[in-house]
């Protein structure tokens, strides 16, 4: 599971013109699952995500997680994160996991962030829909996160 978050000042999505989530400062998230990826590493990555350092402390490091800095988060689901793109000029999606799978584990990545970051702090995307998503990057400060239960490396 791979999760590119952005520090925002805001962010919104939209679908077919309206506007569906919108959050203040806070993290800006597009969520790719891959086929092997299970609950557990949903969660694991959601804990990570929700944990990690990306907002100013008081001498201007990054030293703050968006619970502590009192920050939102808007999930949207981005099945390209899943794209292999190690040849040729097109990405193959044949790492992404099927529709079914992915949603359930979008579901469960967001009740599991609506429970350790509160309800109302939590937007989301629409799960298969052409969406607009709007953003000020704050920084910028964009990172790529994954889970850690990733294929092994064989050598050779």
């Amino acid at each position: 599971m791979k999760g590119l978050i952005q520090r925002v000042s805001e962010a919104s999505v939209a679908v077919d013109g309206e506007t569906i989530a919108r959050i203040g400062p806070g993290l800006l998230l597009l969520l790719g699952v891959e086929r092997n990826d299970t609950l557990n590493e949903a969660k694991e990555l959601c804990r990570k995500i929700l944990s990690y350092r990306v907002f100013p402390d008081e001498q201007g490091r990054m030293n703050v997680n968006v619970q502590d800095a009192g920050g939102s988060l808007l999930v949207v689901p981005q099945f390209t994160l899943a794209a292999d793109t190690s040849s040729g000029t097109r990405p193959g999606f044949s790492l992404a996991a099927a529709p079914e799978l992915a949603n359930r584990l979008y579901g469960d990545f967001v009740a599991e962030a609506s429970g350790l970051l509160g309800t109302g702090r939590v937007g989301t995307g629409e799960f298969g829909a052409d969406m607009k998503v709007a953003l000020i990057n704050d920084g910028p400060v964009t990172f790529m996160l994954e889970s850690g239960q990733r294929g092994s490396c064989t050598k050779m």
